[in-house]
């Protein structure tokens, strides 16, 4: 089980990713965003299907928020996760995150076993406009806390009540994907999560869902955003001694911090597009 009492700390620059599908409990700093992700494979295997992947680029300007859960758990997925994990990396460029979902979605099969999926949601913040931008793929509805009136709540962002609209990966080969945004104030948070927290089981032994896991963190009084991920996985182990045994579990939570990008790197920004098209033509050329 990984150790939940202090995330280890980095602060990521421009151009950098980092992910994986082993054991982790880490914070990160960007401009606009403070994270946090925690990963607990099942039983603590090396790795499992849980999948999850940070980047920050165009000078710390973009954050890009990836999370994904194969089917299946443990030992018995985890090439998969990592496969899916390398999937990511090679296709974190894409503008849209709509496409980068559809390609997932198109090369998925050449990873998995037969008959696997995965659910994902990704995230694409914009630090000059605090804008969040989401795409669900059969994912667990995210939550989102106001800062305003101190409440939790679950978004509907990135779901379609379209039933051919944001099917999980692997599932539909021609899946179309749509992604809706959010505007972040300073202190808003966003918390997601992998199926283990809401396919867990209250006192009554019924499922969570979404709703009870929403009720659970509206408990908790105010305090640091670092605690809330170790208070809310100890609060569902209580509710019954089965949660959280018998899958992988991944929580990502996010909070708007209110920082920007230097007035430099701003200018900067369209010189590296241009440079990036100049590349382009000449390699292509």
């Amino acid at each position: 089980m990984t150790n939940t009492s202090q995330p280890v700390s980095e602060k990521m620059q421009c151009m950098e990713v980092w992910g994986g599908n082993r054991a982790t409990w880490s914070q990160f700093s960007v401009p606009g965003l403070d994270l946090w992700v925690h990963s607990e494979p099942f039983r603590s295997n090396d790795g499992g299907g849980d999948v999850y992947y940070l980047s920050s680029c165009a000078s710390g300007r973009i954050t890009r928020m990836l999370l994904a859960d194969v089917s299946g758990h443990g030992a018995s997925v985890a090439p998969i996760g990592v496969a899916l994990r390398n999937l990511m990396r090679e296709n974190i460029n894409f503008i849209k995150q709509t496409h980068l979902i559809a390609s997932l979605n198109t090369q998925f099969e050449s990873i998995s076993a037969t008959g696997s999926f995965a659910t994902a949601l990704v995230s694409t913040f914009f630090a000059p406009t605090r804008t969040l931008s989401v795409c669900n793929a059969g994912h667990p509805l995210p939550l989102f806390r106001d800062a305003r009136t101190g409440r939790w709540s679950s978004s509907e962002a990135g779901t379609d009540e379209k039933s051919s609209n944001n099917m999980p990966i692997g599932m539909v080969d021609d899946a179309g994907y749509r992604s809706t945004k959010l505007r972040l104030n300073v202190n808003d948070m966003v918390l997601t999560y992998t199926d283990s927290l809401s396919e867990a089981q209250n006192r009554d032994g019924k499922m969570l869902g979404t709703q009870g896991v929403c009720d659970i963190v509206n408990t908790f009084s105010p305090t640091s955003p670092e605690s809330i991920i170790p208070r809310l996985l100890e609060a569902i182990r209580e509710l019954n001694p089965s949660n959280l045994m018998s899958d992988d579990t991944t929580v990502m939570l996010l909070r708007a911090n209110g920082s920007g990008v230097r007035f430099i790197e701003n200018l900067k920004a369209p010189l590296r597009i241009l440079q990036g098209l100049w590349q382009t033509y000449f390699r292509s050329a």
